[in-house]
C-alpha cells in the first residue's frame, strides 16, 4: 500500500480518536493500574528458590510490595509494558497508546516509503571510534553506499555511527531510527533521515520492511535481539530472501558453534535455521550475499 494510502485509512481515524480523547480526561491519569494477585512476589526475604532455581532479592527490585511508592516510568516502552503492575504509575489510557503507536508506523511509513533498496547494519553502541571494528563498519558502509544501498542504523554511537558515517560519505541516504531509552543522547551526527521511536516494536518493523538484509558486527543484547528476531521472522517464512551477515567469525563462531550443538543437535531448530546465518569477513562476500537477493524499490509517489 502506499503512503497516500494508508495517510488516507489512518488520518480521519486518528481524528475521531483525538476528539474521543479530548472528552475523557487528561492525558496523563497518574494513577497506577491494578494488579492480579498473581504477579506479585513475596519480597520478604533476601534470596530464595523458585522451581530449583535460585534467586535473588534483585529479582524482584521495583515490584509491588517494595516499600517506596509506584514511581513514573522512565520511557514509553515501560509505560506500557508495566500498565499491568502498581510498580510504577500507569499514565495513559490503552486508546491513548494505540494512538502513539499508530502515529509512530504512519511516521515511519511516510519517511521510508521511498528509500530504495538499503540494507541495516547493527552493532554495538559500546565500540570506540579507534577500534578497528568502527573502521570496519565505516569502510563496510561505504562500500556498500557506493553499491547503491541507502544504509539504516539505530542511530547511536559505535558501530551505528560508523555505519552512517559511511553512508554520508559514499554519498547514500544514512537513516538513523532512534529510540527513547532513559540517558539517551540523540542521534549521531551523521545520520540524514531521522526517525525518533517510543517503541521498540514499531521501530523493528522499519528495519525489516525497508531493508534487503541485515549485516550485523559483533555487538550485545540489542544486537542480538535484532538478529534472532530475524532469523525467526525468516523460519516462520514472515519474511523470505532476507540474508542475515555476520561480521567477524572471531566473535560469531561460538554462537553458530552453539546453534549446531546442542540446540539444532536435539532438535530444537531445522540445519536450514543455522545456514540461513551466514558468516564472513570479507566486504566483497557481503555485498555479494546481498546482490544474491531481490530487493525493496522505491513505491511510486
Amino acid at each position: 500500500m502506499q503512503a497516500g494510502a494508508v495517510d488516507a485509512l489512518l488520518i480521519p481515524a486518528a481524528g475521531a480518536m483525538r476528539a474521543m480523547l479530548s472528552s475523557s480526561g487528561p492525558w496523563r491519569a497518574n494513577s497506577p493500574a491494578p494488579m492480579s494477585s498473581s504477579r506479585r512476589r513475596n519480597s520478604s526475604t533476601s534470596s530464595g528458590v523458585y522451581a530449583g532455581c535460585p534467586w535473588s532479592r534483585d529479582y524482584a527490585s521495583g515490584m509491588a510490595d517494595e516499600p517506596h511508592p509506584p514511581r513514573h516510568p522512565t520511557t514509553p516502552d515501560e509505560e506500557l509494558l508495566e500498565a499491568e503492575t502498581t510498580a510504577i504509575l500507569s499514565e495513559l489510557t490503552d486508546a491513548q497508546r494505540i494512538l502513539r503507536i499508530q502515529d509512530e508506523l504512519r511516521a515511519g511509513f511516510k519517511t521510508l516509503s521511498h528509500i530504495g533498496k538499503a540494507v541495516s547494519i547493527f552493532g554495538s553502541a559500546r565500540t570506540p571510534r579507534e577500534h578497528p571494528r568502527y573502521q570496519a563498519a565505516r569502510e563496510m558502509a561505504r562500500m556498500l553506499g557506493h553499491a547503491g544501498y541507502a544504509i539504516i542504523t539505530g542511530g547511536g554511537p559505535g558501530i551505528m555511527e560508523a555505519a552512517n558515517r559511511g553512508a554520508q560519505e559514499a554519498g547514500v541516504p544514512s537513516v538513523g531510527l532512534g529510540i527513547d531509552l532513559p540517558n539517551e543522547q540523540g542521534v549521531n551526527h551523521y545520520v540524514d533521515v531521522e526517525l525518533d521511536f517510543h517503541y521498540f516494536f514499531a521501530r523493528k518493523v522499519m528495519f525489516v520492511r525497508y531493508a534487503s538484509g541485515f549485516v550485523v558486527f559483533p555487538g550485545g543484547f540489542g544486537t542480538l535481539d535484532e538478529t534472532f528476531e530475524a532469523a525467526t521472522l525468516r523460519q516462520t517464512q514472515k519474511i523470505r530472501y532476507f540474508p542475515i551477515v555476520l561480521v567477524d567469525r572471531g566473535f560469531w563462531g561460538g554462537l553458530t558453534d552453539w546453534l549446531r550443538d546442542p540446540v539444532l543437535a536435539e532438535g530444537n531448530i531445522s540445519p536450514s535455521d543455522v545456514t540461513a546465518l551466514h558468516m564472513c569477513d570479507d566486504a566483497g562476500q557481503v555485498l555479494a550475499i546481498l546482490e544474491d537477493v531481490r530487493h525493496r524499490r522505491p513505491r511510486a509517489a
